[in-house]
């Protein structure tokens, strides 16, 4: 089963400082057919004026992911973990038993413009964990490249589910497929470009919700960013 999620329908919020999309409901954006899947429950895509960002606030018992798609996210937090990440860079917080953070544009002068994704943990109650990697635009072109995952394997950010994100780089000419294991869901977002998955065609802050499917196949891309989420039902 495939359901295509439009850019068009997705929340918005706007406040000034801030101007956000939201793939669920998320703060004062409720759409009751839009939940979460499965345990991703957030895909927030935001755009933070310089020198502005989300003053000191808390979160426990979630996995927290930020994807940086251009300019400079300063993060800090209560595990005494500080720094500024660019594109390329994949931020995990374990938030567990509780954890106090921040995050700004550290720009005076430009966006920054990120993803930031929340996944249900499988475990709850653990210490809360910080981890930051980098994927070089190289390792992501015609591919897909393992981003998050339960065991940390390739290289990949450890998440407490047992979820795999993937990003990857598409232009025309490139065919990627990729096998779905019985009783996966899978979940695809395309950050920008155009591509088409499965026969369908997404274009920039498009999604598609997969179920009972064996294979995703994406081809007939142009200039495209995608993350695709291997997600249990």
């Amino acid at each position: 089963m495939l359901q295509v999620l439009r850019n068009s329908q997705r929340g918005t919020a706007d406040h000034g400082w801030l101007q956000s999309n939201h793939s669920f409901s998320f703060g004062h954006y409720y759409n009751p057919d839009e939940m979460g899947f499965g345990p991703l429950l957030v895909i927030n895509e935001d755009r933070v004026q310089p020198s502005r960002g989300f003053g000191t606030h808390g979160h426990d018992n979630m996995e927290i992911i930020s994807y940086v798609l251009s300019g400079a996210l300063e993060h800090k937090d209560s595990m005494g973990n500080g720094s500024v990440i660019r594109y390329g860079n994949v931020q995990r917080m374990s938030a567990g038993t509780g954890v106090q953070h921040s995050e700004f544009n550290h720009s005076g002068t430009d966006l920054v413009h990120f993803l930031q994704i929340w996944i249900k943990p499988d475990v709850t109650g653990i210490e809360p964990g910080y981890e930051e990697k980098y994927f070089d635009t190289a390792s992501k072109a015609g591919s897909l490249r393992l981003i998050a995952s339960p065991d940390g394997r390739d290289g990949s950010v450890l998440i407490h589910q047992d979820a795999h994100i993937f990003a990857s780089i598409l232009s025309a000419g490139d065919h990627v497929k990729y096998g779905l294991a019985p009783g996966r869901t899978a979940y695809v977002h395309l950050i920008r470009g155009h591509a088409e998955v499965n026969g369908i065609e997404l274009n920039s802050g498009d999604a598609l919700k997969i179920s009972e499917e064996t294979l995703i196949d994406f081809k007939n891309a142009a200039d495209a960013e995608l993350l695709l989420f291997d997600l249990p039902y």
